[in-house]
């Protein structure tokens, strides 16, 4: 059975940083792709990074390109979400997510093991 924790959400002031953090168990990280997707009220899901199974490629949306850093560390089987010079608009419940191949990068339909999610609350 996959259990997911996610940790590291809260409320932060504008410009300020957060890491989400994301542990499986029951899985194997080192062979899925992992994601972060996001989720404001009233707003579809969106993607906002994803790392291949060795790290060697990265994406980012738009947005979020050079101000939010993914990582892994497959011996913890941990997921990271670095983010930094938060903006109000980056206000969102946040997903992690893994997925072993199909779709592209943002694709939510393709990615499997959900997290529970963790607020993440940007104040202007």
């Amino acid at each position: 059975q996959v259990q997911v924790v996610e940790s590291g959400g809260g409320l932060v002031q504008a410009g300020g940083s957060v890491r989400l953090s994301c542990t499986y168990s029951g899985l194997t990280l080192s062979a899925y792709t992992m994601g972060w997707f996001r989720q404001a009220p009233g707003k579809e899901r969106e993607g906002v990074s994803c790392i291949t199974l060795n790290s060697r490629i990265t994406y980012y949306a738009d947005s979020m390109k050079g101000r939010f850093t993914i990582s892994r560390d497959n011996a913890k089987n941990t997921l990271y979400l670095q983010m930094n010079s938060l903006k109000p608009e980056d206000t969102a419940m946040y997903y992690c997510a893994a997925k072993k191949y199909g779709g592209t990068w943002s694709d939510d339909r393709a990615f499997g093991y959900w997290g529970q999610g963790t607020q993440v609350t940007v104040s202007s």
